[in-house]
């Protein structure tokens, strides 16, 4: 089920995306458009430009671009929809639904079980103020050293024990029951006998980066096991796309200078408790890419926290190859590794929050991260060393962090420079982009500024009577503009909206550069400028046509008047 064109429009008229990103990213004005440092990567000055006449941003150092909608899915690392959900939220509309052919997918389960998880996660908390056996739970609370303060901010509850505590309040819903099966709360066994999943547990909420709770990890009140239970995958919980507490240090720090990663819930709690409230945990699992990006987009710098046994070197290596392909200018990653049987837990309750962020600042930098690993695998083996370390430099996409790699490369090889080394090894660098590129320059062709005039002015096509002479005239790239005057001549439409209708067109790109081309028109000339550029295209379709007929060997009696009426114009055109 799609969700009406119509709908998308009116959502792209009413957010007006200055608004939205200066929410997130503070504008400044600077002349008729707003800038700022881009979010989307690392500089110093700013080459990120937002236009209200448009509804769309663009940078000029790294290439990001787009509607409102972009801007939350790149930003906010949402999905189409839930990017459109998002906005529309924020305007308190409901997003509708058109009816589709072939099979469908159940578009209300989503937002069912986005119900029912925080109905669970209301109902745990209740238990841990209401139960009989909450005493327990706060006993155990009181020796975490956990604050009502922190219990609160990460919504902690308790799963009681018994097999029906969140069941129960469901026995007589057989279509909720169901949809908490699917959500991974309850468990049918063989004989289709259902039950709770968690059972005397505290439990921690997951929620997504937009607040909703996607699913929950329990641990267990003692030594049970497994110490910690997590929901499985479901409709709305991939555990490779979420980070646990990221959504809380969203709400505590704006623009974070610093992101800790660690491996465990109660580490990101008693972490927050000693005011280190800028970590997240990875589910349990290894960190994925979608992570990494997460983690990187959310601030300047990513600590991944590990044992410094050999499990957690060998996590921090899978974490640093997922990593490499990843980094852009100005992203840094470090390694920190904590004295074996510590965890970020007992570590900061056993030397504090000072010194704990003490040894965050000597965490290990990337490269040397990197080549202490490389030596300690390779020792003596210096071919080896430098095959590895090649196949994970050729993966890096920032040319600085390239360089500096390759220059590490070259000392450890006893070499005077990593330009020796390149020669040596046939290595290519890539190109870097330069950041201060202004986009197209220059006035191009008159197709082409037609085109760009349109894509930056819709309104110019709105009610503009049908051109005719493009039909006939054969040129690269008039069918583009033929097809954009059909679009605005019927609707009123702005730039944002244009390049909305065009997500999946296989010209999208071309109309994306032509809506940031400096194309050098003022504004007060746009309109005269347009008219222009469509008296040169009929002027082209008419000599087209001159050249074609006369060229003829013969002519039928209505192409013979043709080439009469042509002669005429154009003589008319030369006097």
């Amino acid at each position: 089920m799609a969700i009406p064109r119509d709908f998308i429009n009116e959502l792209i008229a009413r957010i007006d995306i200055v608004d939205l990103i200066d929410r997130k990213v503070p504008l400044k004005k600077a002349g008729k458009n707003h800038s700022a440092c881009c979010p989307f990567h690392s500089e110093k000055s700013p080459s990120f430009t937002v236009s209200r006449d448009k509804q769309f941003y663009h940078c000029f150092g790294c290439g990001a671009h787009g509607n409102a909608i972009d801007f939350v899915m790149e930003y906010d690392r949402l999905e189409f929809v839930d990017a459109i959900e998002e906005l529309a939220s924020q305007l308190g509309l409901s997003v509708p639904r058109e009816q589709g052919t072939g099979k469908r997918p159940d578009q209300g389960l989503s937002r069912d079980l986005y119900q029912l998880m925080e109905e669970a996660n209301i109902f745990y908390q209740s238990q841990l103020r209401q139960h009989q056996d909450k005493q327990k739970v706060i006993d155990y609370l009181e020796f975490r050293g956990l604050s009502n303060d922190v219990v609160e901010q990460f919504g902690i509850g308790f799963a009681p024990d018994g097999w029906d505590g969140l069941l129960g309040r469901y026995r007589q819903n057989q279509a909720a029951q169901d949809k908490l099966l699917t959500a991974g709360m309850l468990i049918a066994n063989d004989n289709g006998k259902r039950y709770d999943r968690f059972r005397d547990r505290l439990m921690f909420p997951i929620r997504d980066r937009r607040g909703r709770v996607v699913g929950f990890g329990g641990r267990v009140l003692g030594e049970g096991t497994p110490k910690y239970l997590n929901s499985p995958e479901t409709p709305i919980f991939h555990k490779g796309n979420e980070l646990y507490g990221l959504y809380e240090l969203k709400q505590k720090h704006r623009d974070p200078q610093h992101v800790l990663i660690v491996e465990g819930y109660m580490d990101v709690v008693a972490l927050a408790q000693f005011g280190v409230d800028y970590a997240v945990a990875s589910l349990g699992t290894a960190t994925t890419a979608e992570q990494f990006q997460l983690l990187v987009r959310s601030a300047k710098q990513v600590i991944c926290c590990y044992d410094g046994d050999r499990a957690g070197r060998e996590a921090a290596w899978r974490a640093l190859e997922t990593a490499l392909p990843l980094l852009k200018p100005g992203d840094q990653v470090k390694f920190m590794f904590l004295p074996q049987g510590e965890d970020p837990d007992t570590m900061v309750r056993k030397i504090g929050k000072d010194a704990f962020e003490t040894l965050m600042q000597q965490a290990m930098l990337l490269p040397e991260f990197l080549f202490d690993t490389l030596s300690n695998n390779h020792g003596a083996d210096k071919g080896a060393l430098a095959k590895q370390a090649i196949g994970l430099i050729e993966k890096v996409q920032d040319t600085v962090l390239q360089n500096l790699l390759l220059e590490n490369l070259a000392h450890k090889l006893g070499m005077n420079s990593s330009e020796d080394l390149k020669k040596k090894l046939g290595f290519a660098v890539k190109k870097a982009q330069p950041l201060n590129a202004k986009g197209l320059q220059g006035r191009g062709t008159p197709l082409r500024l037609a085109i760009a005039l349109l894509v930056q002015h819709p309104h110019l096509g709105f009610g503009l009577k049908e051109q005719a002479a493009l039909k006939r005239l054969k040129m690269p790239g008039v069918e583009l503009l033929g097809h954009l005057l059909e679009i605005t001549r019927e609707q009123s439409l702005n730039s944002a909206q244009l390049l909305e209708l065009h997500r999946e067109h296989e010209q999208k790109s071309t109309l994306i550069k032509l809506a940031q081309w400096d194309h050098q028109v003022a504004d007060e000339n746009v309109l005269l400028e347009f008219k222009q550029t469509l008296i040169w295209l009929y002027n082209q379709s008419i000599e087209q046509l001159y050249q074609e007929l006369s060229l003829k060997q013969t002519l039928t009696k209505v192409e013979k008047l043709q080439l009469t009426k042509l002669i005429s114009i154009i003589k008319g055109k030369a006097t």
